[in-house]
């Protein structure tokens, strides 16, 4: 059965979480929430997945494999059917994690992982493939997409000659993945120019929430775009990716991933590092309501303040939320004091040289 599962928009939900009772969500998760997460469509493809997703990074953050698939082993019991995941993520620490948690449950989920040439070659596509099947333990994915669409040049590099979307067409045709999609954060122009271009994507990621919606917006520009083509839209980033407005209590973890799940989305994908934040997704995607069009205003209007320069959404603006394997290939810098360029540095597998 090759059926659901994919879930990332990273935080560590802290005591600022709003209506959510902490304490109570982590009583062995018997209170996480009660009802079904539910099912939605994804795109025009015929296959249903949660309406929750569990992010690849953050599973890297855990203390240990068995914490990972403790984790991971909860939230297919849930009912959470899609996983995503990235090749250059710690090294492949995630794909090697995920892997190993669903070994007996791989028939349970939607498994995505993301392929990271960054305008390199089809050669280097396909052998990334073979590496992230490898480390998940399987023979196909489900969803293969192209990780981080993040300058201005790499729609032209990703259509090229010889490219991943190459790639992509061998990868259907041999049975290795189903569909295919791309992803990125930085800039709803470099999304669309990726549509414009022409090849019939089944999914598309992009960061979506109510800071999104008055800064560089991928919910005005890309959703509706996205939508009218029958592609699925994947949410990520629905706490901004570092959950800042929480800590600062200007909005709470609640009424963020309630607006990002009452977008006309395929999957909110959540990243998830500790069992208390899987359990307090559940609570809110059990029986999941949406947020009525006027809530939705009126959270766009309370966080319109802050939004204007994107200091709730740093990815958009920051370099340091430019994984280092995106600028190299480029022949851009990177800054080697980082926590996971000095992990790729030391133990990496070297794939990040022009190729």
């Amino acid at each position: 059965m090759r059926s659901v599962g994919a879930l990332g928009a990273a935080v560590r939900l802290s005591a600022h979480v709003g209506a959510l009772d902490s304490a109570a969500a982590t009583r062995k998760g018997l209170d996480a929430g009660s009802g079904e997460i539910p099912r939605r469509p994804l795109g025009r493809t015929g296959v249903q997945v949660s309406a929750i997703g569990v992010g690849g990074h953050h599973l890297g953050d855990l203390s240990t494999v068995d914490d990972a698939v403790r984790l991971v082993h909860e939230a297919v019991d849930a009912g959470i059917t899609f996983f995503d995941n990235c090749w250059e993520y710690y090294n492949g620490k995630t794909e090697n994690w995920l892997g190993r948690a669903l070994r007996d449950r791989r028939d349970k989920v939607f498994l995505m992982t993301k392929v990271c040439t960054h305008g390199r070659s089809r050669q280097l596509a396909l052998q990334m493939l073979e590496e992230s099947l490898r480390r998940l333990q399987t023979d196909h994915l489900d969803l293969w997409q192209i990780h981080a669409i993040v300058y201005d040049n790499d729609p032209e590099l990703a259509y090229a000659a010889g490219g991943v979307l190459e790639a992509f067409d061998q990868a259907k045709k041999q049975g290795k993945t189903r569909f295919v999609g791309f992803t990125g954060h930085k800039d709803p122009a470099f999304h669309l120019k990726m549509l414009e271009l022409g090849y019939p994507f089944d999914t598309v990621q992009m960061p979506l929430n109510p800071f999104d919606a008055g800064f560089h917006s991928f919910e005005k520009q890309v959703l509706p775009e996205v939508n009218r083509r029958g592609m699925a839209a994947l949410g990520m980033k629905s706490m901004g990716g570092t959950a800042w407005a929480v800590k600062n209590r200007v909005v709470s973890a609640e009424a963020l991933l309630r607006y990002a799940m009452s977008l006309p989305v395929a999957v909110t994908i959540c990243g998830v590092d500790s069992l208390d934040v899987l359990r307090q997704n559940l609570r809110i995607a059990r029986g999941f309501t949406p947020m009525t069009d006027g809530e939705m205003d009126a959270l766009r209007a309370r966080c319109a303040s802050t939004a204007a320069d994107g200091r709730y959404e740093p990815y958009k603006v920051s370099l340091r939320y430019d994984n280092p394997v995106t600028r190299l290939p480029h022949g851009f810098p990177i800054d080697p004091t980082q926590r996971e360029v000095k992990d790729m540095l030391s133990k990496g597998t070297g794939a990040w040289e022009p190729r």
